[in-house]
This record gives C-alpha cells, sequence and structure tokens, in this order.
C-alpha cells in the first residue's frame, strides 16, 4: 500500500475475526515497531505477544473484574451507547462495549513495556517516557495496518497491571503502557478516516497565528 494510504485509512477496530494471524505478519509488524526512535537510542522496549486462548481468556475476565469493580459494567457502556443521539458516535461506543466485554476476541495482543527507561527520563510512569516507545507502537499498527490487520490502541493495562505482573512474571522494572489487539477486521472497515482540517488544529509562528493552506 501506498504509505499516505495507510495513514488516511488506519481506523480503530475492536471487532476481529477468529482467523489467525501469520507469524510472519507479526514479525513484522513488530520490526516496523523497533525501527521508531527513542530517548538516546536506548530502545527500552519489550513486546509481549499473547496468543494462547488460555491467556487471552484470562485477560478477558481481569477486564470484566476492573470494569464492574469500578461500578461500571459493560453494559453500561452499551446503555449509555443506545441512548446517543450520534450515530458515529454510537457506533463507536458499540465497537468499545462488544471488545471489552471479551476482550480474547482478538486473536492476537500485544503488550508494549518500557523496560529500563533512562531518558529522556527515568520515571517511566510519565509522559516523557512514553516518548520513548509510543512511537514504535503507532509504527506497528501502521505495519499491521499495511497488511490488513486491525488493530487499536487501548489502555485498559492500567487498570489491571497487578494481574499483568502475576500472569506474566512482569520484572519490577518493566511498565505495560499499553495493548494493543490485533487481528483481521469483523464487521468493520478500514477508512478514510474523519479527523479536524489540518489548517483548524495548526499555528505558524505564533499560537494563534493561522495560516490558508494553498489549494
Amino acid at each position: 500500500m501506498d504509505f499516505f494510504d495507510v495513514i488516511h485509512t488506519q481506523r480503530s477496530v475492536r471487532r476481529y475475526k477468529p482467523d489467525s494471524v501469520p507469524d510472519e505478519a507479526l514479525w513484522k509488524i513488530l520490526d516496523a515497531a523497533v525501527r521508531a526512535p527513542s530517548g538516546s537510542n536506548l530502545q527500552p522496549w519489550i513486546w509481549l505477544v499473547v496468543r494462547d486462548r488460555g491467556k487471552r481468556e484470562s485477560i478477558a475476565s481481569a477486564v470484566r473484574a476492573s470494569f464492574q469493580a469500578r461500578g461500571g459494567g459493560v453494559e453500561q457502556i452499551r446503555q449509555r451507547a443506545e441512548c446517543d443521539t450520534d450515530p458515529m458516535r454510537r457506533r463507536m461506543m458499540l465497537t468499545v462495549a462488544d471488545f471489552f466485554a471479551d476482550v480474547s476476541q482478538a486473536p492476537v495482543l500485544i503488550i508494549p513495556c518500557l523496560v529500563g527507561v533512562t531518558s529522556p527520563t527515568t520515571d517511566a510512569r510519565s509522559l516523557l517516557a512514553g516518548s520513548s516507545i509510543y512511537g514504535a507502537v503507532q509504527n506497528m499498527m501502521l505495519a499491521a495496518r499495511a497488511l490488513g490487520l486491525g488493530t487499536v490502541l487501548t489502555t485498559f493495562q492500567a487498570g489491571i497491571e497487578d494481574f499483568f505482573r502475576r500472569e506474566f512474571h512482569l520484572p519490577p522494572e518493566s511498565v505495560p503502557v499499553a495493548v494493543v489487539p490485533v487481528g483481521y477486521p469483523d464487521r468493520q472497515r478500514f477508512g478514510p478516516t474523519t479527523r479536524k482540517p489540518v489548517d483548524t488544529v495548526t499555528y505558524w509562528d505564533d499560537w494563534g497565528a493561522a495560516r490558508k493552506r494553498a489549494t
């Protein structure tokens, strides 16, 4: 695919076919991930790839328990979506509810982890530390789109981090920063996506200084 076609058609996918993802495709998207820059080129990352059905179901169970513990079950998300008058937002929220009802539907869950980060900060939970891994996560997601695979950047690991540490024996110096499901889209299509026009969110040389884009 043309690079800009990949950019313009990448979409958050939350419904997946049960089809397995070939090893070759996973290696390709992970190789794309590690090509990203990081602070001082330390590459402070480990990519935990979860394909085992039992482990994915354990994650799904932990996610549902986390929602319940916070007093907001998945059905509440679905009910709010049903009441939403905006059709686009309603569809999006219904896919969110479907995904969190059973995250194991995705044939692959990839958990990017910061490990021993020291540049540009030693605080692995800070925004600055994220600059050393989230670019790599986006590389991976764009590569997946180029191969016809759907992904979505989720951060539900934050609510079940203790579970992840126990289940996958994460060492103390590692911090899971996301969970990225990977699979072939089911009942969802890739873009084009709808975004704010770039000229409405861009200033030139000073805050608030707009510039008309050449036509």
